[in-house]
């Protein structure tokens, strides 16, 4: 299975963060799922892709033009794919996915992986997504779409198909049990 994990170029400022993506990665090539992520050597994306092949696994990378210097590509991935945006970059990543899981990130990882959670409920991704809920980072994140569901912008249903968790039976049994929500209807 690919597996798609949205992660900044950053470490954070707690060892966790790093702990956690190494734990992903390892988990990642331990089940034999292969990894497509950024295509970064830098921060959690670089510790993410560099466990999952050390682990024997495969990494799969998707990077802008204008990001390949910057975030400094990864060159032992299994596969780099260079595109020419960040449209293209999202757009190859969701193409190549079967899974979606955030790792702690900035608002480039919350943006994408709610991107994808929205989607769902349009009918343009039929894939999980999953919030690594490590050290409770996504827990205001969780808040806000259990308020959604509060104030009727978002089913009960719906909402059920948004995980937050640390816990890979978790997350595995999630994955494998795992429907899409129904096209919106208006």
């Amino acid at each position: 299975m690919n597996i798609t994990v949205y992660s900044g170029a950053n470490r954070g400022n707690q060892p966790v963060f790093e702990q956690s993506a190494i734990e992903l990665g390892k988990w990642i090539a331990e089940n034999n799922n292969r990894l497509v992520y950024g295509g970064g050597k830098a921060g959690l994306m670089g510790a993410l892709a560099d466990t999952v092949l050390h682990s024997g696994g495969e990494a799969i990378g998707v990077i802008p033009t204008f990001l390949k210097d910057r975030e400094l590509a990864h060159t032992e991935l299994t596969k780099l794919y260079v595109v020419n945006s960040m449209s293209e970059r999202k757009n190859k990543m969701a193409e190549l996915a079967e899974a979606f899981i955030a790792l702690p990130g900035g608002p480039g990882t919350l943006e994408e992986i709610t991107e994808m959670v929205s989607w769902a409920r349009i009918g343009q991704n039929p894939n999980p997504c999953i919030f690594y809920n490590v050290n409770d980072y996504y827990h205001a994140i969780e808040n806000f779409y259990d308020n959604m569901v509060a104030n009727d912008f978002l089913t009960k249903e719906d909402r059920s198909k948004i995980l937050f968790s640390s816990s890979f039976a978790e997350i595995n049994a999630f994955i494998e049990n795992y429907t899409p929500p129904l096209a919106r209807q208006y």
